[in-house]
Order: structure tokens, then sequence, then C-alpha cells
């Protein structure tokens, strides 16, 4: 019988030895203090777990209807001391757990640059930190090292003990950037950018991929994360610059187009504007950007009407004088696009769709209780 027990056990074994419990033993400081919290937490609430359930089983063997022996107590109906325990052990628990909980979300804030390298290690002084510019397209990973002047696709690499600042973004729908060996994940949106501290302690190949669902090809949308000692990311920075391509911005579109299971690519050179192009979804030069958008949104918006939007009543309720700068016009060369390739326009290229140009006016208004764009006067 014993031996039938442990060949029916034996599967079950051979596939519990292709876990990989990543997570539990990760090879980053981030990653080992998000392990350790997450311990510290069951066990917490294993405390009052526990005891509950041996409780409860115990009463029910203790108080069964065959039991002559158990105590009889029919018109027992309060307890001090056991409302006590009841209540005050889990509101210890709770409180504890707060206050972990507090702690922790400030001190491993993916926003706030680490301290230390690892428990014992601080960082040393002098050390910068590796920038690493992340993109999340359809359906690859795009990484930008702008202080080496190099990028990859599908492939990310960085030096051990060395801290690395991500900055991340997604080219169309929102991902999520996860290297569990390395730290937690934090989420990829267009438009936006999001920020991650981390480093790496031990060498190694690790798995990185997307953690939010985001379309077809979601599912090979996976990069290598490789831990490299300095002798060995140089000679990997040497390398990529070696059999890399350059990444400008008619490149990227075309990059940025949908794809699956992408194999890894190595570029030697990157347009040192191509991620906040990126960022700000305006790598089409035709397109205005998101950060101009703004900038004329702060100014009173597109034309005099815009300015009404941003008058500041006094407290009597009228309209108080102030003057406004606003924008008067978005102007583009007269010239149409065929004949951009021979005369470039005014920030733009030879061949490449013009640049806006942005003019602005600045408007004096005071008020008579007519409307407030009826007395303006403008000046250029």
């Amino acid at each position: 019988m014993t031996k039938l027990r442990r060949l029916v056990l034996l599967p079950l074994l051979g596939l519990l030895s292709g876990c990989n419990m990543v997570v539990l033993n990760p090879s980053g400081d981030v990653a080992a203090q998000q392990r350790d919290l997450l311990i510290v937490s069951t066990a917490l609430m294993l405390l009052i777990i526990v005891p509950v359930i041996v409780l409860t089983l115990l009463f029910a063997w203790r108080y069964r209807s065959s039991n002559k022996d158990a105590v009889y107590a029919p018109e027992w109906a309060h307890s001090t001391g056991l409302e006590v325990v009841i209540w005050s052990a889990p509101l210890v628990i709770i409180i504890a757990l707060g206050a972990i909980t507090w702690v922790s979300t400030h001190l491993l804030d993916p926003y706030r640059p680490i301290e230390r390298l690892d428990a014992s290690r601080p960082i040393p002084e002098g050390v910068k930190p590796l920038t690493v510019q992340v993109v999340a397209l359809d359906w690859k990973w795009l990484f930008v090292y702008p202080d080496l002047g190099v990028a990859t696709v599908n492939e990310l690499a960085a030096p051990v003990d060395t801290p690395i600042a991500f900055k991340i973004t997604a080219s169309s729908v929102m991902n999520s950037f996860y290297v569990p060996a390395l730290a937690g994940q934090i989420y990829a949106m267009p438009g936006m950018e999001t920020k991650l501290h981390a480093v790496i302690n031990k060498p190694g190949d690790y798995e990185g991929f997307s953690a939010n669902y985001s379309g077809q090809g979601f599912s090979g949308m996976r990069f290598k994360f490789r831990g490299l000692g300095r002798e060995d990311f140089d000679k990997w920075v040497a390398s990529v610059k070696a059999d890399g391509g350059g990444l400008e911005r008619q490149d990227y579109l075309a990059l940025e187009r949908p794809s699956e299971r992408e194999p890894v690519r190595h570029y030697a050179s990157v347009a040192s504007d191509l991620y906040d192009a990126i960022l700000n979804r305006c790598v089409d030069r035709s397109k205005m950007c998101q950060s101009d958008m703004m900038r004329i949104d702060a100014q009173g918006g597109l034309g005099v009407a815009g300015v009404e939007n941003v008058i500041t009543l006094g407290k009597d309720g009228r309209d108080r004088a102030f003057a406004k700068s606003y924008v008067a016009a978005v102007c583009t060369p007269e010239a149409p696009r065929a004949s951009v390739a021979s005369e470039a326009p005014v920030g733009g290229r030879s061949g490449e769709p013009p640049i806006f140009e942005m003019k602005a006016t600045r408007t004096s208004f005071v008020s008579d209780g007519r409307s407030p764009a009826a007395r303006a006067v403008s000046s250029e």
C-alpha cells in the first residue's frame, strides 16, 4: 500500500519540479523587499486564520453528539474574557498590517530612486543610474538607452549592482512592464510616462513580459532581461553598436506597426528626440505634440474665443481688467506638401511634412459691463 501511494505522488512531484518560484526567490533588491512584505503580511494573517481553523475543528470534535463527557451549558450567553480575545487579536493584526503597508508604500514607491544596492550595501557616492526608456508597442518592447545612444527590441540588459531608472510609456493601448526577478509591475500608457527604479544583484537571464492583456499578440509580448557584470555589459553595448542600424523617426513608424513574436533587434544609433516624440504622440511631424496643445490651452486656446475661458472674475462678479496672452493662429507654410521636398519649412527637414508654427498675440481687456471680448485691443 505504501509503494502504491509513492507511485501516485511521484507524477505530482514531477509537476512541481517545473515551477519557477521567481517571485519568492528574486535577484533584485526591490523585488526582494516586496517578497519580504508578502511573507510578513501572510504570516500576520495566518496568526488569526490558523487558530480559527484549529479551534473550529476542535470544537466540532469536542462537542459532537456522541461525546457524553462534554460540558452542557444551555444557559451560557457571555464571556468578557472571550470577547476581549476575539476582538483584540484581530485589531492588533490590522494595526500591524496598516503600519507595515504605510511604511512599505512609501519606501517601495516605484517613482522613488532607490537608496541601497541591497540590505547591507548603500549606493556608492558618484554612481549614476542607468536610464532606460521603455516603449510598449503592439506586440513588442522597445528599449532606448539615451546616455549610450543605442536601442533594442525585445532585449533589455543592465549591469549588476547599478541603479536603473526606467521611464515607461506606450504607443497605443495600455500594457504592464514586469520583470518578476527585478521589481514589481508598472503600467505603460500612451501619452503618459510612468517610472520605475530598481537594481539587479545577480547576473543571469530573466524573463520579462506584459502583465496586462493588450490584444491578439499579447501572449508573445515577452523579452529577456540580462543582468551582466560591468565588463560584460560594456561588451554587450559594443556589440549592439557594431551590428545595429539607426532608429530615426521613419524607422520607428515602421516598427510601430502591429506585429507578433518579433526577434531581437539592435540599433546602433537613436534619434535624440525620439522618446519625447513618442511620449507626446507626434513622431509623425504632421501631428501637433501634446505638449504644444497644452501650452496653447494654457495661453487661452486657439483664437479670441478661447480667451473668455480663462477670464478671472472679481469678488463683485464683474470682469477684472487684465492682460492675457493667447494663441491667435497656427500657421503652416503656404506651399503644398508636394513642393516640400524641394524646400524645407521652418523647423522641419527637406522631404518631411511641415511643423506647426504658433503665433502669439497679447490682448488687453477692460471691463465696462459688456462682453469680455467686446473691447479687445490687440498688439503684435
